[in-house]
């Protein structure tokens, strides 16, 4: 969108906030970058120039602004709407993988050479992998600095820089501050950002409090009601208006709450080491579906003349996700043909036997949620499950242990819907349900789904798989959206935020 140099005029002119992430606004008289909604005079046309990303901005020389924090907008919706390299590097980088792997790392993932990677990210984001982790690493940084009493070297460390001194040039040059007078600025104004920033922390050691921005409008019901509806007991709870969990880390493990609130989601961490900040945060952006474009989504499924009265009645609707992938493909055979409860049922019993426990200062969370590996051993005679069902399990955690069935950011949608069909007991439902809610393909359906089809009928949409899939092109890419409005016509509890 960057290069469409009237529509970003109108954007800033009009401090339109559903463009923030798209793109950002280099001003070449003052040396600051902002978001399209910053609320400071626009300054005139031919002193701004367009960025896509905040990491293109630092790179060209570009600081943050102090008033709008445009490096804490909304990521871009593009990255979750596309599967292709450039779209998974993206993920990956949000993940933290060149933190901790390198360039090389990256690459290796995605199968291609670290210059056709580079040559790519350039090309659309205007920076390359090392720019747009930089970019993050600054703003992880931002964060701790601010919201925590952590001594600024364990600060730089946890943020992901090699050293003090890279880390200390680095939060001068992107925020024009010092990192000491950063948190002094922070102290001193205690004041939550409207822009997404920090919340005033919580004084207990290794808690971290902020906010999560999104794109209004954005619906709870579905999304904190299906996470609460399906919680695992000992992993997720809702409690006291907040959806907690506990996390698996790359350095340790950790337990979010996240609360809906007006304007954002109210995100408070508890992790055991804080360089999995940025990892966490990443995590349960997507979990929420934090970064998706809801006036795009909405605008496209009202086309349709019956679901237009469904969008109109409760528009933003987000698609639940999962902070780990292989976790979700487990539970997902776990649901398969039984009810939600049953399915806590099975999976609660797993996590009691198989699962990691960690200790929660509140005491509703006991464990981590069991890792393949830990699965791939369990004696198949000791799950209370059918057969069939025992052998699509274990076959699961065994491909996913050894690596043959790899399910993550870098999935490639396709090739991880051929990999899961190859599995025994892997139908249409199962298959559709992990791309939809763990590997976030925003155009997944389920048209085999009862309750899909008992919406279908209601409406007066044709009912049977074939018919009802064919009326569902119309609404591509977005019909992981659509199962949501349709889902919500039905009275359940994953339709419902508790009270």
């Amino acid at each position: 969108m960057h290069t469409d140099t009237e529509r970003c005029l109108r954007a800033v002119r009009s401090k339109d906030a559903r463009f923030d992430g798209w793109f950002f606004t280099a001003v070449l008289t003052t040396g600051i970058y902002c978001r399209p909604s910053c609320p400071v005079v626009p300054p005139k046309a031919e002193n701004m120039v367009f960025h896509p990303s905040a990491a293109a901005c630092q790179q060209a020389g570009f600081r943050a602004c102090k008033r709008c924090r445009p490096d804490t907008s909304p990521g871009s919706p593009e990255w979750n709407a596309r599967a292709d390299s450039v779209a998974r590097a993206v993920r990956l980088i949000q993940d933290g993988i060149v933190d901790r792997e390198g360039v090389g790392g990256l690459a290796g993932r995605l199968g291609y050479s670290q210059r056709q990677i580079e040559r790519q990210l350039l090309a659309e984001l205007g920076a390359g992998p090392l720019a747009l982790a930089r970019a993050q690493r600054a703003q992880t940084a931002r964060l701790l600095i601010e919201t925590t009493a952590l001594p600024m070297a364990q600060v730089a460390f946890a943020a992901g820089f090699s050293s003090i001194r890279t880390f200390n040039d680095t939060v001068r040059e992107v925020f024009a501050l010092s990192p000491s007078e950063l948190r002094t600025r922070a102290t001193r104004t205690r004041r939550p950002s409207t822009a997404g920033g920090p919340v005033p922390g919580s004084s207990t050691p290794g808690v971290i409090c902020l906010r999560l921005p999104f794109r209004t409008p954005l619906n709870p019901d579905n999304l904190f009601g299906h996470l609460a509806a399906t919680a695992v007991p000992g992993v997720e709870e809702w409690r006291d208006g907040a959806y907690r969990r506990t996390l698996s880390l790359p350095y340790g493990h950790g337990i979010v709450a996240l609360t809906p609130r007006p304007d954002h989601i109210r995100c408070r961490l508890a992790l055991t080491d804080p360089r999995d900040l940025t990892v966490a945060i990443s995590r349960c952006r997507r979990m929420l579906d934090l970064d998706a474009d809801p006036v795009a989504v909405d605008g496209q499924l009202r086309t349709d003349p019956l679901l237009a009265p469904l969008v109109d009645k409760a528009p933003g609707r987000r698609v639940p996700g999962t902070v780990d992938a292989a976790e979700f493909a487990v539970r997902a055979v776990l649901g398969q043909q039984v009810s939600t409860a049953a399915a806590r049922t099975h999976a609660a019993r797993l996590v009691t036997a198989h699962g990691t426990p960690v200790d929660d200062p509140e005491g509703g969370l006991t464990h981590l949620f069991p890792t393949p590996d830990a699965l791939a051993g369990l004696d198949p005679e000791a799950l209370a499950l059918p057969r069939s069902r025992r052998t699509t399990l274990m076959t699961l955690v065994r491909a996913l242990a050894d690596g043959t069935l790899p399910l993550g950011t870098d999935s490639d949608w396709d090739e991880a819907r051929a990999r899961l069909h190859a599995l025994p007991g892997f139908g249409p439902w199962t298959v559709e349900a992990i791309a939809m809610r763990a590997l976030g393909d925003p155009d997944a359906f389920l048209p085999t789904d009862l309750g899909m089809r008992r919406a279908a009928q209601a409406l007066g949409l044709p009912s049977t798989p074939a018919a009802l899939t064919a009326r569902a092109a119309a609404w591509r890419p977005w019909r992981a959206y659509a199962v949501q409005y349709l889902w919500a016509t039905e009275d359940h509890a994953i339709n419902i935020l508790p009270a």
